[in-house]
């Protein structure tokens, strides 16, 4: 029997635990696997677990941002060049798809990839070959494929944006990794493990978090997701002037979060701001999906509509 180990991945929420189940079942799989999920919430992580958990451990593991190179530089970092290639190619190169053969590649914001260069990696996808830029040689390759995305794949297939043919060969296995706020359960133990990381690393003796910290936690949003929560107790532990991180050690948005959700605007009885809030920031990022909308939310589709309708937010449609 195999033995699975997610280091970095942590949590005990029902989401949480539902998540590690679909990834003992597709880590030991050659299976192309789509992460999909806010920014922030640890798509990269998974990735490396999935691949820690393959039979490609061994093999490398190489990480590609769709989003962080232009597309002249992104195809030369994929499919690698010969010398003189393009002007400045003094030299040959390897791409990140020869670099991850045997292992896994990890293509983070693949939504971001222009038409053309999504035909190439179709054509990888589709025949585990490509020719590297300026050279006229068919190199064959060996490689499993994660890709990730916050954006809305299927709206940008419906526009054009996006090919159907190659979202349907990374759609293979989508894995939706909740939001921070709808994992709430998970928060003292992700904020503890921030601690203990940052306490070390920065040489500092804070050891705890106050419970007004916590409380703080929980009635924050949270649109950065784990990424924020990260960046938010490293701030907090080294501003933090004693062994115990407070309320004042925090930004003002978390600090005091009374304020923060008094947005002065009219309310009916009973309906939090927050909720009204995020309901209506999440139908936006997804374009009006309410199915796509309801699965970030972590909340069913029928309580969802039912929130809209409280909220009289059926012109985000």
């Amino acid at each position: 029997m195999m033995v699975f180990d997610f280091p970095g991945v942590l949590g005990s929420s029902p989401r949480i635990r539902e998540m590690f189940q679909l990834l003992e079942m597709v880590a030991p799989s050659e299976a192309t696997v789509l992460l999909l999920g806010e920014t922030g919430t640890g798509k990269e992580l998974v990735a490396q677990a999935i691949h820690r958990n393959s039979p490609r451990a061994a093999g490398p593991f190489v990480v590609v941002n769709c989003a962080a190179l232009p597309e002249t530089l992104l195809e030369s970092e994929l499919f690698g060049h010969e010398r003189g290639a393009f002007t400045g190619a003094a030299n040959r190169k390897d791409g990140r798809f020869l670099l991850a053969h045997h292992g896994t590649l990890f293509l983070d914001e693949i939504g971001e990839l222009s038409l053309p260069i999504q035909a190439k990696i179709l054509r990888v996808l589709q025949a585990r070959e490509f020719e590297p830029l300026g050279s006229n040689r068919t190199v064959k390759v060996d490689v499993r494929i994660i890709a990730a995305t916050n954006r809305n794949l299927d709206k940008m297939v419906r526009d054009g944006r996006f090919r159907d043919d190659l979202f349907y060969r990374l759609n293979v296995f989508p894995l939706v990794l909740p939001p921070l706020r709808g994992r709430l359960e998970d928060l003292p133990r992700l904020a503890n493990f921030f601690l203990k990381k940052y306490r070390e690393k920065n040489h500092r003796q804070v050891f705890s978090l106050a419970p007004e910290v916590l409380e703080a936690f929980r009635h924050y949003a949270w649109p950065g997701n784990i990424r924020e929560l990260e960046n938010v107790i490293e701030r907090g532990v080294i501003v933090c002037q004693g062994d115990v991180l407070k309320p004042e050690d925090l930004p003002p948005a978390l600090s005091q979060p009374a304020r923060w959700l008094d947005t002065g605007e009219e309310q009916e009885p009973g309906l939090p701001e927050l909720e009204r809030q995020l309901i209506s920031r999440t139908l936006e990022m997804v374009d009006g999906q309410r199915e796509q909308a309801a699965e970030i939310l972590g909340i069913s589709l029928d309580e969802l509509n039912l929130k809209i309708r409280s909220y009289r937010l059926e012109g985000l449609e």
